[in-house]
């Protein structure tokens, strides 16, 4: 893999440096990075022995791809700073809620551009990234796109128009899971457990269960009654989501995220 420059220090950008290295996919010294008026840069080069700078032509000067990882407020106060520096570059941005257009009006000269959306459990390698691109991608762009969203977890190409609805399940659905989580722990302890044992009960129940899912590849409706005897206690409580109208409260918390997601993408 040729060279590449991370604008952003964060944890996403961290992520993406410390899976590539831990598979070795590129070796530290063919990074650079760039970070804020903050110490994460340094501690990110101290950590992984990839090559902090200052400039954006430091940054630039001799990577093949740039990774936009920095708050997607501060596009806008990058002006005109990576008009020509980003020229013939692929640029990969993991902003949330910047369209192409939107990136293409940063890096117009860029050869190719990508939009991303990571989940935190990227943190990890445990993440799904929805992504697209401004166009067909190359072979080789292919390749180093499918390396850097793999540092991170699984990957999905999707068209630019689903991304909102993306980010309503995977970019948002990691804080439903963890409310949920703290919902049947406390469950679990207005039933009478303690604090320690119902959250691990709601942590292993959870972990188990998203496991399960993966390995059988069957619908989780399959699983669900599975675990469902007729008239049994999981029919008892499944019962009381039917009535509290479970997935439609889900539906429409997707909604909110997705329509939320639009406005940002317009402002």
């Amino acid at each position: 893999m040729n060279s590449i420059a991370f604008i952003g220090a964060g944890n996403m950008a961290a992520a993406m440096i410390e899976g590539l290295l831990l598979k070795k996919l590129i070796s530290a010294d063919k990074i650079t990075c760039l970070g804020g008026a903050g110490i994460s840069a340094q501690k990110l080069a101290d950590k992984t022995g990839v090559k902090r700078v200052t400039t954006a032509d430091e940054l630039l000067a001799s990577a093949d791809t740039l990774v936009v990882a920095f708050k997607p407020q501060h596009l806008a106060q990058t002006n005109n700073t990576y008009t020509e520096t980003t020229k013939g570059l692929l640029v990969v941005s993991v902003l949330a809620g910047k369209r192409l257009e939107t990136l293409s009006s940063i890096f117009p000269q860029a050869r190719n551009i990508v939009r991303c959306m990571p989940n935190t459990p990227g943190k990890i390698g445990a993440g799904i990234t929805g992504w697209c691109s401004k166009a067909t991608l190359t072979t080789s762009d292919h390749q180093i796109v499918t390396a850097l969203l793999g540092a991170l977890g699984k990957a999905v190409e999707v068209s630019e128009n689903q991304m909102d609805a993306l980010t309503g399940v995977s970019g948002s659905g990691p804080a439903y899971v963890f409310e949920f989580a703290a919902a049947l722990r406390d469950a679990g302890i207005k039933a009478g457990l303690n604090a320690e044992t119902a959250n691990t009960l709601a942590v292993e129940t959870l972990l188990g269960a998203a496991k399960l899912l993966a390995s059988e590849n069957k619908p989780a409706e399959i699983l669900r009654d599975q675990v469902t005897s007729p008239n049994g206690t999981t029919f008892a409580g499944l019962n009381r989501l039917k009535e509290g109208n479970f997935r439609e409260l889900i539906a429409a918390t997707v909604q909110a995220a997705k329509a939320r997601s639009e406005e940002l993408s317009k402002s």
